[in-house]
């Protein structure tokens, strides 16, 4: 038997031996190394990847003490070996089995029945291979460590909760910023690249990785999840291990299944089980934080059949060495705000499974841990929303802090230096410089991090060397810092704002009233239900849709009344009268405005130049908004068919683009859509009125996505009440007047629920308060206007650079 003795310190912690996945085997045997075995080594690695030799006791002995309590560890022993190892290892919680094969099963048999981890002596390798595959399909689900955040109210001698619920939120608030952050193609090239150099061999992990690149869609993520693959056992590892740059590039992924969680979302009360092997000191944490929350940092499988779940648990009469747990929980959809559960039975690449899946960050209330007559341990768990918790305020304001900044890579750089990741908040960085343009201002900002971030770490020298790159770059580019771009191109309602407004943007909460404000009436300082509003910087105006009076009215910025410029010559439908308009837009290449004359149900062409030059472009369509894109195509709302068409240049009929499959609240159809939006891509943005949200629809898409609200009607974070107006950044953010609860949100793209920017204050006609606003746009220096319905007036509202 080799006896040798470790090198040097270092042999354990080398990279070979990290592994993308939590299961581990440990193969100890003095021939491990022999011909024979390299067969048996390829069908080992088509169930549990990662395999680590040795020929040394002490060696492995070693190994196995220096893994972490959250690896899970099966070794392959002979029978010699294991007589000497097994005694000094079995009690580590890493080591959940072990296997001894032998020429001799008797006499092995014999001294193994005191360890209860031993799970069978086996006398040829073939043998080992089927029952390590038996047993691996069950330790996979009861064997993998739970990773759990506690937020606790309970402070007891001498002990601070800081620590603990600083763990608990900042897991949330890293989840939400990772979604809303971007992926790109080098991000997924990374990740296949890692996955290839993992699996190097492993034919059965390479061909499912194959299939993978040539086939995977967002539609299919939960066959993927759910299959045996790569895929699900790197991505929940990353996740119960808080791998951040795995979970980072794992993120588009993440981000699909979120969605299909929301598509599918449970529209019951459900009571579902899961079943957990837990070691004493993991118990005994939960039992001593009742009554308060947990946070699961992985997604969360279920079953809704008990006895699927005990079944897992195996033969309770069989002596283990760790507590057997089943957690009852009940969740109720009515009170999901962010976190969405489904049954993915359906999707799954087994359904017949009954699997329940909660989303990564689902927050559970701990009521009672108590042990049952079949000595199995019940933990008794509801699911929460958000709002629910004594961390509302912090978790709201920390989220606020993410949705008020463009999530890019300097972002998620600086969530990691908060929560005290240096290193890695440093590589974030500088991968941000990398991908940056050579003369993009950001640079002046990232710049300034690195060189505060290595002050902080105690490395001044490399703090002086940033300090330096920055005043090169501001040498070199002397207007990076006052760069304004604008893409408005046409009448297309897309503003590029200036870079330093992108971080933390935000609007004074006190508006000024620049059009109307002085009662409801027809003179040319008043309006009358106004709703619609369209912005002309070019010629610093403003155009308004002043419904009851039947008339669009031009107001100057700073004047004190309006002039009316289309309309207003009493409600008929003659070709140069108006009935109760809608919306307005400026088409700025045939110097006209185009108008939604809802009565009339038409849309007309008014040119600027000549009063009484009036053109029906679109007939019989109940048109409450329309906008047009950056090629002149126009879009409207027809809120009786339920749909967006686009019109090209002469066409006579137009192109759904948006709902058209009748009234209902499905994926493909819209409930009274009223405003629009299309950005560069021609995407399309819609309030979906009666929905309470707003859908966005790719080009060419047949159906939408859910980009604000979509929770039914209310006034939480996670709901909207009859949207009227909406506009996009050019992040992707959505902004939209939520008419209804008198406030103004932006829902940050990807993020689970919304802000409020303006408003929230009750319904009133205080110049911080709201009566039900309709319009909404911003001006090319982000400024942001909003039209109220009774309050007969347009606001607009600075940003606030204080």
């Amino acid at each position: 038997m080799a006896t040798a003795t470790l090198p040097n310190d270092d042999f354990y912690s080398n990279t070979d031996d990290k592994s993308l996945e939590i299961f581990s085997i440990i193969w100890l045997d003095a021939n491990v190394n022999v011909k024979d075995t390299r067969e048996t080594e390829q069908k080992l690695r088509s169930i549990i990847n990662h395999i680590k030799k040795f020929q040394d006791i002490k060696q492995c002995q070693q190994y196995i003490e220096q893994r972490s309590e959250e690896d899970r560890l099966i070794l392959l022993v002979n029978g010699q070996f294991g007589r000497e190892i097994v005694p000094y290892i079995h009690q580590l919680r890493q080591l959940i089995s072990i296997y001894v094969y032998c020429m001799d099963k008797k006499n092995n048999e014999q001294w193994t029945y005191n360890f209860t981890k031993i799970k069978s002596v086996v006398v040829d390798l073939n043998g080992l291979v089927t029952q390590i595959t038996t047993d691996h399909k069950i330790q996979k689900k009861v064997e993998e460590p739970l990773s759990i955040n506690i937020f606790t109210t309970n402070i007891g001698a001498g002990k601070s909760t800081t620590g603990v619920n600083g763990q608990f939120v900042f897991s949330q608030i890293l989840v939400d910023c990772l979604l809303q952050l971007k992926s790109s193609e080098i991000d997924k090239i990374e990740l296949i690249n890692l996955c290839q150099n993992e699996y190097d061999g492993n034919y059965t992990e390479l061909n499912n990785l194959l299939e993978f690149q040539q086939d995977y869609s967002p539609n299919k993520v939960l066959w993927w999840y759910t299959k045996e693959s790569f895929f699900y056992k790197i991505l929940n590892t990353a996740l119960r291990t808080q791998n951040i740059h795995m979970i980072f590039l794992f993120r588009s992924f993440i981000y699909d299944i979120y969605r299909q969680l929301q598509k599918y979302q449970s529209k019951k009360v459900v009571r579902v089980y899961r079943c957990q092997l837990m070691s004493n000191d993991e118990l005994n944490n939960l039992k001593q934080n009742i009554d308060q929350f947990i946070s699961v940092n992985s997604f969360f499988s279920t079953s809704d059949e008990r006895s699927t779940a005990l079944f897992l648990l195996g033969d309770i009469t069989t002596q283990i060495d760790l507590e057997r747990v089943l957690f009852e929980i009940d969740a109720d959809p009515k009170i999901v705000n962010t976190k969405p559960f489904a049954d993915i039975s359906q999707h799954s690449d087994f359904p017949d499974e009954s699997e329940v899946l909660f989303m990564i960050g689902s927050i559970f209330r701990l009521n009672s841990i108590d042990r049952g007559d079949d000595q199995i341990w019940i933990i008794k768990m509801t699911l929460c929303n958000d709002d629910e918790h004594d961390l509302k305020q912090v978790l709201m304001y920390m989220k606020q802090q993410i949705e008020n900044e463009e999530t890019n890579l300097r972002r998620l750089g600086n969530v990691l230096w908060e929560m005290g990741k240096f290193d890695l908040a440093e590589k974030y960085f500088n991968r941000s410089l990398k991908q940056l343009p050579s003369n993009d201002p950001l640079h002046i900002s990232l710049y300034e991090d690195l060189g505060k971030l290595a002050s902080q770490t105690g490395d001044y020298d490399m703090s002086m060397k940033w300090r330096q790159k920055l005043l090169t770059f501001k040498a070199e580019n002397s207007l990076a810092s006052n760069v304004i771009v604008d893409k408005t191109n046409n009448s297309i309602r897309q503003l590029t704002f200036c870079n330093h407004i992108n971080i933390n943007t935000k609007w004074k909460q006190h508006g000024i009233t620049i059009a109307g404000g002085n009662g409801d009436g027809n003179q040319l300082n008043q309006l009358h239900r106004p709703c619609g509003i369209y912005v002309n910087d070019d010629q610093q105006t403003i155009y308004i849709t002043d419904l009851i009076n039947s008339r669009i009215v031009e107001w100057k910025y700073g004047a004190k009344n309006g002039q009316v410029v289309a309309g207003g010559n009493r409600e008929e439908n003659q070709s140069d009268q108006l009935s109760c308009p809608a919306d307005v837009i400026v088409d700025k290449k045939n110097d006209s405005l185009i108008i939604c004359d809802f009565i009339n149900r038409r849309v007309v062409r008014w040119s600027r130049q000549n009063g009484t030059h009036v053109e029906t472009i679109i007939y019989d369509i109940h048109c409450q908004g329309l906008t047009m894109d950056n090629n002149g195509n126009l879009y409207v709302s027809d809120c009786a068919k339920n749909e967006v068409r686009r019109w090209k240049q002469g066409e006579r009929k137009g192109t759904i683009v948006a709902g058209g499959n009748g009234q209902g609240n499905h994926l493909n159809q819209l409930d009274n859509p009223t405003y629009i939006f299309v950005d560069e891509d021609q995407s399309i943005y819609v309030s979906d009125h009666k929905n309470h949200r707003v859908m966005k629809w790719m080009k060419g898409a047949k159906e939408g996505i859910v980009v604000a609200g979509g929770n039914g009607e209310g006034n939480s974070l996670t709901q909207l009440s009859n949207p009227e107006g909406v506009t996009v950044d050019h992040l992707g953010n959505v902004y939209v007047a939520d008419c209804y609860n008198d406030r103004i949100m932006r829902w940050c793209e990807g993020s689970y629920e919304g802000s409020i920017i303006l408003g929230g204050n009750g319904k009133g006609e205080q110049s911080n308060q709201f009566n039900e606003p309709t319009g909404l746009s911003f001006d090319v220096q982000g400024n942001l206007y909003v039209v109220e319905y009774w309050n007969h007036r347009v606001q607009k509202f600075d940003i606030d650079f204080s």
